[in-house]
């Protein structure tokens, strides 16, 4: 068998931001974008209308909010134990497969794991909350007042928390729709999709996925990215159907052979990430994005992860937004110096972002440090 080839780091970038829709704005509609990306992070409400914009032309935001309120799509909690939006195929589907997951996370939380359910009936609790939410969506806080009689010697946030991460539930809008607000009201997959989620059935779907968005990629990868363990054995059986290639530290990453692996000298547009886009957090090794000193920068006591700024396809920086009543500034903080090019194409790319966030401000500005 020859030797495997070995894909530097630029060829690992260029291969990420084309499977990522970053090299050009993509004519795609959103729900064909949110399916080819196999969801989009979405703990605030606001970043995967930010993750499309960078992506697709011509987006607008109401075309992925109508998506939830028709019940096209849905944040769920996914991949990684996460918030995710899914179309809602996806999430009846990618469900059952993290299931496992989830239920480990659950048992071993430290604050709220097994040692607090100890002698409680689970399958009880579970078909309690399931009944609770279904009547209505709940909040969390809810269930924890409507949990407590029923259960008064435990630990309400524990009981609540199990009900939230075990039963398969979406976050109900207005939460999550472009410009509303809303609390992150719950409810299940059946009472708000018409059908629940079936039995787990085999991962290769899904990892096969994963390499089509963000490939070519290791075991470990894959494992990051999904927060499932033993890939491995996953990978083996696909084996003959991937490619194998190998990176510079000689690790074997594997790839669908259709997938497009650019010149890694193609160049790649400015562009500012939403935060917690999933194109900085889906690898066990991030240098195809990131470098690991830049990623100490943006990373965070309570797990937030900021609006970061990608030139020649690498974080090169971070961004927020100030708003202060009728002005929005968008703040650029740079990892080190740009060119004069560069920090043009980062104020142009900063100012389009601000016309998509803050349409209704009477001023705006860029603030590029």
């Amino acid at each position: 068998m020859p030797d495997a080839e070995v894909l530097d780091q630029r060829s690992l970038n260029r291969a990420l931001l084309a499977r990522q829709l970053m090299l050009r704005r993509h004519r795609m509609g959103p729900a064909q974008a949110v399916e080819h990306l196999v969801g989009l992070q979405a703990q605030a409400p606001n970043p995967p209308y930010i993750a499309l914009w960078d992506r697709l032309e011509g987006f607008r935001p109401e075309e992925l909010g109508r998506l939830l309120t028709d019940r096209e799509a849905v944040r769920a909690t996914l991949m990684r134990g996460t918030i995710h939006l899914v179309t809602s195929k996806d999430a009846l589907a990618i469900r059952p497969l993290v299931q496992p997951m989830l239920e480990r996370s659950v048992h071993s939380n430290a604050t709220f794991g097994r040692h607090r359910l100890d002698g409680v009936d689970v399958a009880d609790l579970l078909a309690t909350g399931r009944a609770l939410v279904e009547e209505e969506p709940r909040t969390v806080a809810q269930l924890r007042e409507m949990l407590a009689p029923r259960w008064p010697d435990r630990d309400p946030a524990a009981l609540a928390q199990a009900v939230r991460g075990l039963v398969p539930m979406v976050h109900v809008p207005p939460r999550g729709v472009w410009g509303r607000s809303g609390p992150v009201a719950l409810t299940t997959f059946e009472s708000w999709l018409g059908q629940g989620v079936e039995d787990g059935g085999r991962l290769d779907g899904l990892v096969l996925r994963y390499l089509a968005a963000f490939g070519p990629a290791a075991v470990a990868d894959a494992q990051t990215w999904s927060g499932l363990t033993r890939l491995g054995e996953v990978f083996e059986r696909l084996r003959p159907r991937l490619r194998v290639f190998r990176d510079e530290r000689g690790r074997e990453l594997f790839d669908v052979p259709e997938a497009p692996r650019p010149d890694p000298d193609t160049p790649a547009p400015v562009r500012l990430l939403a935060e917690f886009d999933n194109l900085t957090l889906s690898h066990a090794d991030r240098g195809r994005v990131i470098a690991d000193e830049h990623r100490r920068r943006i990373a965070t006591k309570n797990g937030m992860v900021p609006g970061t700024v990608l030139v020649d396809g690498f974080v090169q920086g971070m961004w927020r937004l100030v708003r202060e009543q009728r002005s929005v500034r968008l703040h650029v903080e740079t990892f080190a110096a740009l060119s004069r090019r560069d920090r043009a194409a980062v104020v142009d790319e900063g100012a389009a972002l601000l016309a998509f966030v803050a349409a209704d401000a009477d001023t705006t500005d860029v603030v590029l440090t």
